[in-house]
């Protein structure tokens, strides 16, 4: 361990290190999904503290999920430039530390969804932790390069979670609600694999078996491609099931067809800064066209 390390290690971790921990920008996104999905899920509004209490526990939920992702992946993060920095890795944080920060945000989240929102809400949130934190993080991500498409069904639930927060008493679940599932679901991919091409020299040093890795960048484009034109389709069916009216329609077309557009771009060229172009697009993307669905919701209400 050479002094560099020594010194990382002995210093006191703060609160911004912790924050770090719950990936608040990635957190930040599902919660705007969720909260989407709560006002999608009424004609009228959300009450007050149903909005306030399910955002603090799926919040809760996600970020303690992401802590546990930084304790499983500490090795592998020490390896990739862009997250050799991160509190775990460079043991500021210590693995018990981590560990009950983890705990105290996932039970907080559970405890705060059963009891003050709804016990369905609670339960889909454990599958959504447990999906992530353990079925992808400690094992779909080492082991396929579809891990990201097999995984990203944990990740794309917290609209489903949002919409339960406010229906959830009835104990069922409306297929309007797994339509918001589907579109973050069918997203995560090429979302993730534009990422993945321009990192995929520090994915292969970590022997993390990524789509560019196992299977070529040209090969991971094409994919991209394909998945974003499953993407537009997917954006269709809120207007086509009549869940949503023309300004959705329009919003999600062209956020559809500008995302097909950078797509095709990155297939054509061999500068893989078009990929973090992309990458950075499709944040955009989702949280735009879930923006689209809440004012079409509220313009025709």
């Amino acid at each position: 361990m050479n002094e560099q390390t020594i010194n990382k290690t002995n210093e006191k971790a703060g609160w911004k290190d912790y924050l770090e921990l719950t990936k608040p920008k990635v957190v930040f996104l599902l919660l705007i999904t969720a909260v989407v999905g709560m006002f999608m899920a009424t004609p009228g509004m959300v009450p007050l503290d149903v909005l306030i209490v399910a955002t603090i526990g799926i919040g809760f939920a996600s970020g303690g999920a992401a802590v546990v992702n930084h304790i499983v992946d500490q090795k592998i993060d020490s390896i990739m430039a862009r997250t050799h920095k991160r509190p775990v890795a460079t043991g500021k944080i210590s693995d018990k530390q981590a560990i009950l920060f983890a705990a105290f945000l996932s039970i907080s989240s559970l405890l705060t969804l059963y009891f003050y929102i709804n016990p369905l809400t609670a339960i889909l949130t454990v599958f959504g932790l447990v999906g992530y934190a353990f079925v992808y993080t400690m094992y779909l991500k080492r082991a396929t390069p579809q891990n990201i498409v097999i995984g990203g069904l944990s990740g794309a639930i917290p609209p489903l979670l949002g919409w339960t927060s406010v229906t959830g008493g009835s104990g069922e679940i409306h297929p309007h609600a797994l339509l918001l599932v589907l579109i973050v679901f069918v997203w995560t991919p090429p979302h993730f694999w534009a990422l993945a091409i321009f990192r995929r020299d520090e994915y292969a040093k970590a022997n993390i078996p990524m789509l560019p890795v196992t299977h070529g960048i040209d090969f991971t484009k094409t994919n991209i491609i394909l998945y974003t034109i499953l993407l537009i389709f997917a954006g269709l069916l809120p207007y086509l099931v009549h869940m949503s009216g023309l300004i959705y329609l329009v919003s999600s077309t062209i956020l559809g067809l500008i995302f097909l557009v950078y797509a095709i771009r990155l297939k054509l060229s061999d500068d893989r800064a078009l990929a973090m172009d992309t990458f950075k697009y499709s944040i955009q993307y989702l949280l735009l066209i879930f923006v689209a669905l809440l004012v079409d919701h509220y313009y025709f209400f």
